[in-house]
């Protein structure tokens, strides 16, 4: 059986998944945790330091000067510097945001969280929300974290995705699902 896997997506989670067992080892995850966060949220900030750090036409040199810079200035640890120096040594820095994601989730994952999509016709309150994680968690055994949407062209209800599991109790399934049997009869 083959997985039609990309090289950068294989290359990503090899990556991610080392970085995970050093971090798990040294009991350092949290903090590694936190310190991709933050790189994260440093290149989703800056369009010019995102351009500069996948560009593969930069020096190892500059690069390694500005990882240092970046970790002194963030406090990160030796064992997350070390990482990113590898990723330039290796020139594999610009599969550093896949690299992060695939981090995160196995940080999740090790937590016992299910990420779950959750789409509905109004917006909830932040009570709503939790109380609808707080009922799913208790049914599955999980942990739920909700990557949350309002669609208004659902008309009513909502569409929830957790795993491949799916509920879509939106008004406008409803109106496909008669329409689509009007067809057919």
């Amino acid at each position: 059986m083959s997985t039609n896997k990309s090289f950068s997506s294989e290359t990503s989670e090899r990556y991610s998944r080392a970085l995970f067992e050093v971090a798990n080892e040294s009991n350092e995850l949290d903090i590694i945790e936190n310190g991709i966060r933050s790189f994260q949220s440093l290149l989703d900030s800056s369009i010019e330091i995102k351009n500069f750090i996948q560009n593969p036409t930069q020096s190892i040199n500059t690069q390694i000067n500005f990882i240092n810079l970046i970790t002194e200035k963030l406090g990160f640890s030796k064992n997350l510097k070390n990482f990113f120096l590898l990723l330039i040594e290796k020139r594999r820095i610009f599969f550093v945001k896949k690299i992060s994601e695939s981090f995160l989730k196995l940080c999740s994952k090790k937590r016992g969280e299910v990420k779950a999509s959750l789409i509905s016709s109004k917006e909830l309150s932040s009570d709503e929300l939790n109380e609808i994680s707080k009922d799913l968690s208790q049914s599955m055994g999980s942990k739920i974290i909700f990557d949350y949407k309002v669609d208004k062209e659902l008309i009513g209800g909502f569409k929830l995705q957790v795993g491949s599991f799916m509920v879509d109790s939106s008004i406008k399934n409803r109106l496909k699902k008669y329409e689509q049997s009007m067809l057919e009869n």
